[in-house]
């Protein structure tokens, strides 16, 4: 991508109850225009730079620096052992661990990993032609809600948290991405979005969108 992207990110909704059950819940999105692509050797590169990063005591003390703390918290607070359901900076830091090294696996998956490096903050993409345009927030589920559609489609039980827009739900919340909601090879546009918690400033939610869009349009 070359051309230059309006990145302001808009603010998404959540629910009322949750924003009083769960202070500093946001979830901030973004549309631009692509679709998934080899990863060229920039970015590639600059995945290789930031697996230095990551040793062996880092990873280990990271659960006690502010965001991965905070994210850590919040997990607990909706039922999560994030000692089990990692947050998703230290399973980054896990598989770097692992494999030696983040792992290139094409362009929109090494921005989105780059993203997450950069802020802590984690950021998901979506076929923006499957969102409602009036955006995406955090609601929870009800009775008969459903992840997916058509012959994928599964039911998902009430009072889950997921992401969702005004006609259908996207995601899980710190989970999967409905089947054929995510971008894939048809896709022209992506939708962006990532999710703050208590703790986490408000402006590392929106940086996070920001390094995406832009490793990838840079990339």
């Amino acid at each position: 991508m070359t051309e230059e992207l309006d990145l302001r990110a808009a603010p998404g909704f959540v629910d009322e109850e949750l924003s009083a059950e769960l202070p500093g819940l946001r979830l901030d999105w973004m549309t631009i225009p692509g679709g998934p692509r080899s990863s060229p050797t920039a970015l590639v590169r600059r995945l290789e730079s930031l697996s230095n990063r990551y040793r062996g005591a880092s990873v280990v003390a990271m659960r006690t620096w502010p965001i991965p703390h905070a994210y850590r918290t919040f997990f607990r607070q909706i039922g999560l052992d994030p000692d089990v359901d990692r947050i998703p900076s230290e399973q980054a830091a896990v598989s770097r661990l692992l494999y030696g090294g983040f792992r290139s696996r094409g362009a929109l998956e090494d921005a989105l990993l780059v993203a997450l490096i950069e802020t802590g903050v984690p950021v998901w993409a979506l076929d923006a032609d499957v969102v409602d345009p009036g955006g995406l927030g955090i609601r929870t589920t009800l009775a008969g809600d459903v992840l997916g559609a058509g012959d994928q489609a599964h039911g998902v039980p009430e009072g889950r948290l997921v992401v969702a827009d005004a006609q259908r739900i996207h995601a899980l919340l710190f989970g999967q991405v409905a089947p054929g909601h995510g971008a894939g090879s048809r896709t022209q546009r992506i939708a962006l979005f990532s999710v703050g918690v208590e703790g986490v400033p408000a402006i590392h939610v929106e940086e996070a969108l920001w390094v995406c869009a832009e490793a990838l349009r840079t990339g």
